[in-house]
């Protein structure tokens, strides 16, 4: 039998709809799971991709299967079972043998990981898009070294999603810089989806609407500006009949959201770097709330429920909101994108971060090409600055607040769209309120400030140290 071209270790659902992937574009994998029948029942499953699959019992096996110099995947559960596998892989590989962890890792531990391996090859690429992006073609954002990600981007290119033609799969910069960049993703994911679920609430608690005709508006809107894979599939489930009851299938799903870390990663990130990312922290918020069933029924128990009704909301302001929302989240995850590069110096190539992000994964959009092009002609402008897209934000922002107002008239939490309101707001005030913070900095801790005429540098302070 012919040597494997590339491993992969650990055929969960993301692991073994990549092993099938990287088997369907033609190349040899060798595959080991910790346990023997999970192999043995994924090679079975195969079907006609199997002849190009060799299925290994030991991790011993799987390295003799793999033509050298080697690449082996890790699509492993983050933290230390990925520290774990390298240890034990370590030891039975060569000096140009790599390994690439493709899972959810925190870019830091990737850094750490980079660290350790010296000059022994080592990846640690993002891949989004689901079980579906997994298994058809994912957005890959490869991190490590560049000489590393050349070794085995024939593969990663062939395996990803294609927009144009385009494989949406390329390098972002040194050792942990891939895993940031997905982190970041799914950190505009998280506000992405809190913000439909916003106005999903809305229209159906305010505006008394039933799940089929939120379906149908989704639809809608997925034919203009708000096109992407998130109203897509939004308008899907909001159409979708329960089986076993006959209802809305929204209806019957407990309102208790699931995560897995990544938003948390970013919002901590967005605090040590300073950048400003509100409508993500909030969306990160609501999930943690959401947790709080019993609490929140308490809530409802002792002051009410809300009064609900938003009669001056339409559906024009509500999709005018979401475009503006839209566009809002985005520009804060690539300003953070942008304060992370300068920081670890990356030198993060904005534009293509945008590019990979136009197919394969979650938060595909029309938007992003549009992104692209503008951060290919200014890469340090923020987006809402750039004309394609203040003049999405100069025509939509009334929706916005109109929403964010009448919601909050009407009892309806929208976290991210607020936030995002609020960041617009700031970024467009010249003459802000913090010289009333600074003052009292001042006063109770003699911090001074800067005065507006320049004179005594930030070292000034006020009449009330002179007492």
């Amino acid at each position: 039998m012919s040597l494997s071209e590339i491993g992969l270790v650990g055929l969960g659902t993301m692991g073994a709809a990549l092993a099938l992937n990287i088997a369907d574009r033609g190349f040899r994998i060798a595959v080991w799971n910790r346990t023997a029948e999970v192999t043995q029942t994924f090679h079975a499953g195969a079907g006609d991709l199997a002849a190009r699959i060799t299925p290994t019992q030991t991790l011993a096996a799987l390295v003799a299967a793999i033509a050298v110099p080697r690449a082996i995947i890790l699509m492993l559960p983050a933290g230390q079972v990925v520290d774990d596998h390298i240890a034990l892989l370590r030891p039975l590989l060569g000096p140009e043998d790599m390994i690439i962890d493709a899972g959810n890792a925190n870019f830091h531990d990737t850094n750490r990981r980079a660290a350790e391996a010296g000059d022994l090859p080592y990846l640690g690429i993002g891949v989004s898009g689901g079980e579906e992006g997994a298994r058809h073609g994912p957005s890959i954002m490869g991190g490590g070294k560049r000489a590393d990600w050349d070794r085995v981007a024939h593969i990663m290119e062939a395996i990803s999603a294609r927009y144009q033609g385009i494989a949406c799969a390329t390098w972002m910069g040194e050792a942990g810089a891939g895993h940031f960049v997905k982190a970041v993703h799914n950190g505009i994911e998280y506000a992405d989806m809190q913000m439909i679920a916003e106005v999903y609430g809305i229209m159906r608690d305010g505006m008394g609407m039933a799940a089929p005709e939120i379906g149908a508006v989704f639809g809608r809107w997925n034919t203009g500006v708000l096109q992407s894979y998130l109203i897509d599939i939004s308008g899907a489930v909001a159409l979708a009949t329960d089986p076993a009851s006959g209802q809305p299938m929204l209806d019957v799903i407990l309102d208790r959201a699931g995560q897995k870390g990544t938003g948390r990663w970013t919002v901590i990130e967005a605090q040590h770097l300073g950048a400003p990312i509100p409508a993500i922290e909030a969306a990160v918020m609501a999930r943690n709330l959401s947790s709080r069933l019993d609490e929140r029924q308490a809530g409802e128990a002792l002051f009410g429920p809300a009064p609900r009704l938003a009669a001056a909301l339409d559906l024009d302001a509500l999709e005018q909101a979401m475009i503006a929302g839209k566009i809002l989240c985005y520009a804060q995850g690539f300003t953070l994108l942008a304060a992370a590069s300068k920081e670890f110096g990356w030198g993060l190539p904005l534009p293509d971060v945008a590019k990979v992000w136009r197919a394969g994964c979650i938060i595909r959009s029309a938007m992003l090409d549009d992104m692209a092009q503008a951060l290919a002609a200014d890469p340090g402008q923020n987006l809402m600055r750039a004309p394609f897209f203040a003049d999405l934000l100069r025509g939509a922002q009334q929706g916005l607040r109109d929403t964010v107002a009448e919601a909050a008239r009407a009892g309806l939490s929208v976290p991210a769209l607020a936030s995002g309101l609020a960041y617009f707001d700031m970024m467009r005030t010249a003459r802000s309120t913090a010289n009333m913070i600074q003052a009292q900095r001042d006063f109770f801790g003699a911090h001074g400030f800067a005065r507006l005429d320049g004179t005594g540098g930030a070292k000034n302070h006020g009449p009330w140290a002179m007492g």
